[in-house]
C-alpha cells in the first residue's frame, strides 16, 4: 500500500506525463514542387528522397529551420521547415478506396481510388469515422478514415 508521499509523487509524475500523452500528431504537406529529404539536418547531409507537393509528412520532431519527419512508408527523415506548409491533406492507403457523397456507405458512390493518392482535407472533423477531403479534380466527398494516411 502507498504512503501519502508515494501517491503524491505517482499523481504529480502523472500529471507531468499527461501533456506528452494528450498531445495530437501534427502533420503539415510539401509546399513546393519537389522537397528535398536528408539522412540529417542540414543542406550538407546525404540526400535520401524527393516528395512531390502537397504530399502529407507527420511532423516528429521540430528544430526551427528543420523538421524529422515521418512519410506515408513509415520512413523517418529531414526537411527543411520552409518547403512544408500547413495545406493539410492525406494520403490513399488502400487500393479502391471509395469516395461517398455522405459520411456513410450507402451514401452515393462519386469516385473509386487508387493507392497513393493524395486528396486536400476539407472539413478536419470526422464524422463517424468518415473524412471530409476534395480531389484535386474539384470532387468533394467523404472518404473512410481507415483508407487515408496523414491525419489524427
Amino acid at each position: 500500500m502507498f504512503h501519502s508521499g508515494a501517491r503524491t509523487i505517482a499523481a504529480l509524475i502523472a500529471l507531468m506525463l499527461t501533456p506528452l500523452l494528450a498531445e495530437a500528431l501534427e502533420f503539415k504537406s510539401v509546399a513546393v514542387p519537389k522537397a528535398t529529404l536528408y539522412d540529417a539536418p542540414s543542406a550538407s547531409a546525404k540526400k535520401i528522397l524527393l516528395l512531390s507537393q502537397n504530399y502529407p509528412v507527420e511532423i516528429i520532431v521540430n528544430l526551427g529551420e528543420w523538421l524529422k519527419v515521418r512519410d506515408a512508408q513509415g520512413a523517418i527523415s529531414w526537411v527543411e521547415a520552409k518547403q512544408l506548409s500547413d495545406r493539410r491533406t492525406v494520403m490513399v492507403i488502400t487500393a479502391n478506396a471509395e469516395i461517398r457523397s455522405g459520411a456513410d456507405a450507402t451514401s452515393n458512390l462519386l469516385a473509386t481510388l487508387e493507392k497513393d493518392v493524395v486528396l486536400e482535407i476539407a472539413d478536419a472533423k470526422l464524422t463517424n469515422g468518415w473524412l471530409k477531403i476534395k480531389h484535386r479534380d474539384g470532387i468533394t466527398g467523404f472518404i473512410l478514415i481507415s483508407s487515408v494516411w496523414g491525419f489524427n
